[in-house]
């Protein structure tokens, strides 16, 4: 009994020992998990508190944050392009598309029969009324001149042998020799004669006629155009085409149109005895040709295109306007007094109507709100809301504000940066980044927020 509970039994002791020493083997187990829950929760909680300062206008507590930012936005200084204003007057002008037009243009054709022995001009001349152009072959006229003067000379003998006659049958017939009807009819053939001669006399004028047809003169002045005959053909008075085209080119005439609406003060000036002045741009529309005056308005409006025509002279003394070349045409119908004139770059459309970004002491920003008079091209006169030689933002509103402050730079005839003139100088202490901006700009991506009240900035 003894040797089996020394074999095969475990003693009472060695059993109440067992699970105190498996407890005491299982604690850094749950030392592991506190440990893995204490740094996740310290991980979430940092990754929480940095996104919230990465982002203190999106919470609702941060604004002490957004007024720390809006503080730096309004001391930023941003660079601009500005011009100045003029006190002056402003033309009002309406354009249109036009045509010049010659007054004359001349087909010269020949009215006689014949071969061409000589040209007396060349190609593009500029001839002069009366002047020869074309001699045609005279000598079968000249023959036909003779022969009518032979015929002629041979009427008149025999007509003066028959008026003899009559003058000796007039006293046969007083003496009762001869009856009435004999006298009568010597008288008949006295007068046959004279038909005849008449006859005779038209024939030579006809062929004098044919001689001077036969020396074509220019029966304007004008620049004549390509030779379209040449020496030694056979010309007929029946040909349909001439033999070369003559255009007046000075004075000329520019055909042009525009829309209806303006018909009434055009109409009223010219009823009034004004003379409106014309002047034609070239195609780009960017270069003067010709100024002249406008001398009549068409009598209907064009119902398909809702426009009427009217007709300019021009002198033409440099022979810049060509006949069929297209031409823009400015005429100006009325002067706009005392405006203040500035580039139309400067207005700016908001919910409080036109204004302009004006430079006050200390090259601040200031908003000025205007009221349009007229717009004619690249310049707009102003009737109120700013006074002549202040000096207006043309380049860069949109980064403006009322009481902003600017870095001016001077615009040079063309409206672009005067760098040279005015060179842009960085402000101490606010670096510009890699782009060129100072760094207190705001970069891509990042809202610029208005005031309330002011208007945008930004054009319509």
């Amino acid at each position: 009994m003894g040797d089996v509970n020394s074999m095969g039994l475990p003693e009472s002791g060695a059993r109440a020992a067992s699970p105190a020493s498996s407890g005491k083997s299982r604690w850094w187990i749950w030392l592991l998990v506190i440990a893995v829950i204490a740094v996740g929760f310290w991980y979430f909680r940092g990754r929480s508190a940095s996104q919230a300062q990465s982002t203190p206008q999106s919470a609702p507590g941060a604004a002490g944050g957004a007024g720390r930012r809006g503080g730096a936005t309004g001391a930023q200084i941003v660079p601009v392009v500005v011009a100045p204003s003029q006190a002056g007057d402003l033309p009002v002008y309406f354009n249109g598309l036009g045509t010049v037009t010659a007054f004359n243009t001349v087909t010269i054709r020949s009215r006689v029969d014949g071969q061409i022995i000589k040209i007396n001009f060349t190609e593009g001349q500029f001839v002069h009324e009366g002047d020869s152009l074309v001699e045609i072959d005279p000598r079968p006229f000249q023959v036909q001149l003779e022969q009518a003067e032979g015929q002629l000379a041979k009427d008149q003998a025999q007509r003066k042998d028959a008026e003899v006659n009559l003058e000796r049958f007039g006293l046969l017939f007083k003496e009762g020799v001869i009856p009435k009807q004999q006298l009568d009819t010597q008288a008949a053939q006295v007068g046959t004669f004279d038909g005849a001669i008449r006859s005779d006399q038209s024939q030579i004028d006809n062929a004098k006629l044919q001689l001077v047809y036969s020396r074509i003169t220019a029966p304007i002045s004008g620049r004549v155009g390509l030779r379209l005959v040449d020496i030694g053909n056979i010309v007929h008075a029946s040909d349909q085409s001439g033999l070369l085209v003559i255009t007046q080119l000075q004075p000329i005439s520019v055909i042009f149109s525009l829309p209806q609406d303006q018909l009434p003060q055009v109409n009223a000036k010219l009823r009034n005895g004004g003379q409106l002045t014309v002047d034609a741009f070239d195609r780009d529309d960017t270069s003067e040709i010709e100024s002249g005056k406008l001398l009549t308005i068409d009598n209907q409006i064009d119902t398909t295109t809702g426009t009427y025509k009217l007709k300019a002279t021009f002198d033409n003394s440099k022979n810049l306007l060509f006949p069929n070349q297209f031409v823009n045409i400015h005429l100006l119908v009325d002067i706009k007094k005392n405006l203040v004139i500035v580039p139309a770059a400067a207005i700016q459309r908001g919910p409080q109507g036109t204004y302009v970004f004006a430079v006050e002491n200390g090259n601040t920003a200031k908003i000025k709100t205007v009221t349009i008079a007229q717009t004619t091209g690249n310049s707009v006169g102003l009737s109120a809301g700013l006074a002549g030689g202040e000096t207006v933002v043309i380049d860069g509103q949109d980064k403006l504000q009322d009481g902003t402050k600017i870095n001016p730079t001077a615009a040079n005839s063309n409206g672009s940066p005067n760098a040279s003139a005015n060179p842009q100088q960085q402000p101490s202490g606010n670096p510009t980044d890699s782009s060129g901006s100072p760094s207190g700009h705001k970069r891509q991506g990042q809202q610029q927020q208005q005031p309330q009240g002011t208007p945008s900035g930004k054009h319509q």
